[in-house]
């Protein structure tokens, strides 16, 4: 008889024995599994609340502590070590509303065991059993090959959001150095450059969890299965450098934005400069025969009129066109 998991939280619970699916089980008897020998619990949990994390607790004796962290769902990418069992913690991503929305996974693995704890923005692990299931022989590897399955699969969700905001780069880029300074693409620019940094502070410590995981002897991680967690670790350097390569993208947009902004205003500076001087000749002599004086004798001339109104013209041509010339204007 198969059982059945109705408790909210649980998304799947199923034991393995030689990389054949075995049967469905209930988290309250999933623990004696684990004594069998080449049997693998498997068990898929979502948002779960305290109560079922303490049942899960005492039927794997896991460390009070790691249910702790796995409860508060606000940690760092990180291998701890307890006893003969390890507790991992990955930062996942996805774009949301153009904006990159973290989760975190928590996985619990040990002897017989692999137990993850999915919180916040991730995408279901059940491609990831399903590729599994599909393929026997690897999933005999036991606990080894579902964990490498897992971070495989957390680690390449990051190409796809890394892909959109990619693209998006180039064309804030293109768009800066065109000349275009809208304020919502500005505004844009900055919330890629925060996300970046949340990107890179989440995949970076991967690095040393993978390597950790490549190198630890707690579980035996056989020969076989090592190469594996060393490709997923190269993966991880292959998107920290692409975040790298991003954000000295960006770091150079922001500067060369900040560059067309002041020569967007040093231009509007020396328009108003140009207008103000050629502006100020008739300014100028109007305000000298606006004076009044009596003794003025070019006002009684037939021609004084035309001809101040002709040097007026003449000047103010003369200046216009230098600052033409000069690009001013």
């Amino acid at each position: 008889m198969i059982a059945t998991n109705k408790m909210a939280g649980v998304v799947a619970a199923v034991v393995y024995k030689n990389g054949e699916k075995l049967q469905s089980v209930t988290i309250e008897t999933a623990g004696h599994w684990t004594a069998l020998e080449h049997h693998v619990v498997w068990i898929g949990l979502c948002n779960p609340s305290p109560q079922l994390l303490e049942t899960v607790k005492n039927q794997f004796g896991l460390h009070a502590l790691a249910v702790q962290d796995a409860e508060e769902a606000h940690q760092f990418p990180k291998l701890v070590q307890y006893g003969d069992s390890l507790f991992i913690v990955a930062r996942t991503a996805q774009l949301h509303d153009e904006r990159v929305a973290f989760g975190e996974t928590h996985i619990f693995v040990g002897r017989g065991y692999v137990i993850t704890v999915r919180h916040g923005a991730s995408i279901s692990y059940s491609s990831v059993r399903e590729r599994c299931e599909d393929d026997p022989k690897r999933l005999s590897e036991g606990e080894d090959y579902i964990l490498y399955s897992i971070l495989a699969f957390i680690v390449e969700n990051y190409f796809p959001v890394l892909k959109i905001i990619h693209e998006e780069v180039e064309a804030i880029e293109d768009e800066v150095l065109s000349g275009s300074n809208s304020r919502k693409r500005i505004e844009r620019l900055h919330a890629l450059r925060r996300d970046l940094l949340r990107l890179r502070n989440s995949i970076t410590p991967m690095i040393t969890v993978c390597d950790r995981l490549e190198r630890t002897e707690v579980i035996a991680i056989s020969n076989t299965m090592r190469p594996h967690y060393r490709d997923v670790t190269d993966h991880v350097r292959h998107i920290e450098e692409s975040i790298k390569t991003m954000r000295e993208v960006l770091e150079f947009t922001h500067e060369a934005n900040v560059m067309n902004a002041q020569m967007e205003q040093t231009y509007i500076t020396r328009r108003l400069a140009a207008w103000a001087a050629i502006l100020a000749v008739p300014t100028a002599i109007a305000g000298i025969y606006g004076m009044n004086f009596e003794y003025m004798p070019e006002i009684r001339w037939q021609y004084g009129y035309f001809i101040v109104l002709i040097t007026i013209i003449v000047i103010c041509i003369l200046l216009y066109s230098n600052f033409k010339r000069k690009g001013w204007i």
